[in-house]
């Protein structure tokens, strides 16, 4: 049953991603909505994210943070409400479980800083070239004109988040 939805989010993956060029990047906002609420399933936590809401911060994207909440209305990770927060510059970051930093913002500069807002047991999830040298755990890139997806297991274990097998099992998943 696994084994046939990781199959299914391959596929689609691949269907929904056919072309992708410079125009096209902001199409792929659902894809990425999509994949992130995939990934948070296949994720080990430490008890401390289990409070409270489940927040998945975005930087400066707004259409993945309006597929985001439409995807997780009335949603629940475990027991915890979904909740996504938007935030328009990196001074606005607060605590959440997901962090999102968009293309629009230059993680490569402004690492340090960001990883420092969120500390540990948060997810850094972004899309630009060469993000996971400078910290990202999950990095979304454009390999053979496909979206994909880059995961640095040692940038996730220094945030003391494991990923399950089932994530790095995936067709889409570069694992450095």
């Amino acid at each position: 049953m696994i084994r046939r939805i990781l199959t299914v989010l391959a596929v689609a993956l691949t269907l929904i991603t056919p072309s992708i060029n410079a125009s096209a990047q902001d199409q792929l906002a659902k894809p990425k909505a999509l994949l992130t609420l995939s990934f948070i399933r296949y994720l080990g936590w430490d008890d401390a994210v289990r409070q409270g809401d489940f927040v998945i911060g975005v930087v400066r994207d707004r259409e993945l943070s309006q597929w985001l909440t439409s995807q997780s209305q009335g949603k629940k990770f475990g027991f915890q409400e979904v909740v996504v927060k938007q935030f328009k510059s990196i001074d606005e970051i607060t605590d959440c479980q997901v962090l999102y930093v968009s293309k629009n913002v230059s993680f490569a500069r402004n690492a340090s800083t960001i990883l420092d807002k969120v500390g540990k047991n948060t997810l850094v999830m972004t899309e630009e070239e060469g993000a996971t040298t400078k910290g990202s755990m999950i990095n979304f890139v454009v390999r053979d004109s496909r979206l994909r997806f880059e995961l640095s297991k040692a940038n996730a274990q220094m945030g003391n988040i494991q990923f399950g097998q089932k994530l790095t099992d995936m067709t889409a998943a570069i694992n450095l």
